[in-house]
């Protein structure tokens, strides 16, 4: 028997403490590993160079459409001053003078003192047009005077029962609006991208996704309609990630919207692709975020006096992840506070209480901070933890936005990851792109150093909490992919399981774990077809 490829020359991680020296694949699967790889033959062969051929990655929670749009707007994702977004925001409106809004993302929302950015600021620049930028938390607006006079919102507009409008003394507007029943307000305005441009901006997403060695990813951000551009990818033989879609409920109209998921789904499944494209996952935003002040915490926020905002009221959450349980659909809940991670737990317990038995898999993202006995309920529930572990440093925006919110004790028990694991959570490596890097290297590098990239603190931030590389490997690999229901063909290497591969520059298991991040993506591959080359 000849194979299709041979990976050889470096090493195969194998898992924790695992390795080999090569690996065959034959007609998009793996089908020898070590000698016998070696033995056969190969039609092409990859010297590996001394690097490390990996379990291609999963991301466990991300944005790809959304992150895939931004690239067509303004580039202020990055820059590091109000100055330099302004500027470029300028130019970017000056060469497109065709166009009725200018709309971007993302912009760092430490760059001013509470995250308040003011209308007047963008008025200077483009005072005739309609100016909306997002925030990298994604939860966070900052519009001109244009967009707010367009679409009504003075000091006589209330805050929504959900949102936030920042506002001066007199009541009117800054120009900044805070979660999304608020920041609606204005975006509904906003043009709609047409399914073409979406569809683009979508495989664009994916290159990007298959740049930092991904082959699986949950959307977990999908409106009525947002399964139509990877329908039009699959048609197209252009979907190069592995995709489950997490269809968004709102607590609105959550019962309305049942009929129209199950009918999503159901023309995801006609596509015929289920092991590439899937519609199986329901997304429910429990609660807001702490710079914002609207994620929701158990006791008041250090620097006010209430306690954020929950998306949901507990007993409608619990009904409504009932109902989408019996379905079966997989819950996935943004929590970010304590009470919010409370409250989905108890969610996802009525739902196992009510409802038969089933492999459900809940998931639970974000999880920024709990108390101790809810992190033990992960564990008892068989909840899955989608972690953003890159946020587990005390970087500019924990420092000027996080931390004074919580206070010195509730600061140090952010991210408890290694805790977790102890207490046997599942976990999975999540991005949340485009609010901040799609690299799991990156992530696993902070998860291992609890460091910045200057590598401070010394010794890290909360060191008891540093996942160990291997560990955050796994979890990148075989955790996304138990996640995803696709730990049967993909997510390890073994004979007989789905070629998706990702071979760095460099055994980023050796040396100082903070010198991982410096590793390259020299090549991804989907059922042994490259869909990246570095």
């Amino acid at each position: 028997m000849t194979n299709d490829l041979l990976f050889t020359g470096g090493e195969v991680w194998l898992g924790p403490g695992r390795r080999s020296t090569a690996l065959a694949v034959s007609a998009g699967r793996i089908s020898a590993i070590g000698p016998d790889a070696e033995a056969d033959g190969a039609t092409t062969v990859v010297d590996l160079a001394g690097g490390l051929l990996l379990p291609a990655f999963s991301d466990g929670h991300c944005h790809p459409t959304q992150a895939g749009l931004e690239m067509f707007g303004p580039a202020i994702a990055g820059l590091t001053s109000v100055e330099a977004i302004l500027a470029e925001v300028a130019r970017y409106a000056a060469e497109h003078p065709e166009l009725d809004w200018i709309v971007g993302g993302t912009y760092d929302p430490a760059l001013v003192a509470g995250g308040s950015f003011h209308a007047a600021w963008l008025d200077e620049i483009v005072p005739d047009r309609p100016v909306l930028l997002k925030a990298t938390d994604h939860h966070t607006i900052w519009c001109n005077s244009a967009a707010l006079r367009l679409a009504g919102v003075d000091a006589d507009t209330p805050d929504p029962d959900t949102g936030m409008i920042d506002r001066f003394e007199d009541g009117a507007p800054v120009g900044t609006l805070r979660e999304p029943s608020a920041y609606l307000l204005v975006e509904q305005f906003a043009p709609e991208p047409s399914l073409e441009t979406k569809a683009e901006a979508l495989k664009l997403a994916c290159q990007a996704q298959a740049a930092v060695g991904l082959t699986w990813m949950q959307d977990a951000w999908v409106e009525e309609g947002g399964h139509l551009p990877y329908l039009a990818l699959v048609d197209r033989g252009e979907l190069s990630i592995r995709s489950n879609l997490g269809w968004l409920l709102v607590p609105e109209r959550w019962r309305d919207q049942l009929s129209v998921i199950v009918a999503q789904r159901a023309e995801v499944e006609a596509a015929g692709a289920p092991q590439l494209l899937t519609g199986n996952a329901v997304k429910f935003f429990a609660d807001g975020v702490i710079e914002s002040g609207t994620a929701e915490m158990l006791e008041p926020y250090d620097d006010s006096h209430h306690h954020g905002m929950p998306v949901w009221d507990p007993d409608e959450l619990a009904a409504a992840v009932t109902a989408i349980d019996a379905l079966g659909f997989q819950a996935h809940l943004h929590a970010i506070g304590d009470a919010a991670v409370k409250h989905s737990l108890d969610a996802i317990e009525q739902a196992i209480r009510t409802n038969p038995e089933w492999d459900r898999r809940p998931v639970i993202t974000h999880v920024q901070i709990a108390e101790a006995a809810d992190l033990q309920r992960f564990a008892d529930l068989n909840v899955t933890a989608a972690m953003q572990t890159y946020w587990a440093q005390r970087d500019p925006l924990m420092e000027m936005l996080t931390a004074p919110r919580l206070g010195p004790e509730r600061t140090d028990r952010q991210y408890q990851v290694a805790t977790m694991v102890t207490l046997g959570v599942p976990l999975s490596i999540a991005s949340d792109w485009p609010v901040s890097t799609n690299s799991p290297i990156e992530a696993i590098t902070v998860a291992a150093t609890r460091q910045t990239h200057d590598g401070l603190p010394e010794g890290g931030w909360m060191p008891e909490e540093r996942l160990p590389l291997e560990e955050g490997l796994l979890a990148a690999t075989a955790g996304g992919a138990y996640q995803g229901f696709t730990e049967g063909f993909r997510g390890r290497l073994e004979v007989g399981l789905s070629a998706d591969l990702v071979w760095l520059d460099r055994d980023i298991t050796t040396g100082e774990p903070i010198r991982a991040r410096e590793a390259i993506v020299k090549g991804t591959w989907l059922d042994g077809v490259q869909t990246h080359q570095g």
